[in-house]
């Protein structure tokens, strides 16, 4: 898919990038009205879904929760707190190993992916755990 580079679409997805707290469309829409006043909930929205498409971005759809998104597409896995729900990045060897073991484990089927969820507690509440 080929998107036409609209100031819109550039802001959204450069506050994005900023980021590594993987935000809601919600919580990035506040973000950007700093730069951009006038833009609306629904632009935003629209701009972040064909982002995704695109293969732009990454679109979290973790455990029924409001959709998240990441700036960053290069291979990595996410977890989830438990606690405060924040979303971190997991970036270890081991789990890097998984997607070429998964695509031979399934090489008689037509597999398309995966939807790998880590559950944990993040460090700030690891460290404040009562």
């Amino acid at each position: 898919m080929k998107l036409s580079k609209t100031n819109q679409r550039r802001v959204i997805l450069e506050e994005l990038r900023k980021l590594t707290s993987h935000p809601t469309a919600d919580e990035l829409y506040d973000i950007v009205r700093m730069r951009l006043p006038q833009i609306s909930l629904g632009t935003v929205y629209r701009n972040l879904e064909q982002l995704s498409i695109a293969g732009i971005i990454k679109k979290l759809e973790l455990s029924g929760k409001q959709k998240r998104f990441d700036g960053n597409i290069n291979l990595h896995y996410h977890m989830r707190c438990k606690k405060c729900h924040c979303v971190v990045d997991v970036e270890h060897a081991k789990l890097m190993d998984l997607e070429f073991m998964l695509n031979n484990l399934v090489s008689d089927l037509d597999f398309q992916g995966y939807h790998l969820e880590l559950l944990g507690l993040c460090n700030n509440c690891r460290m404040h755990k009562a």
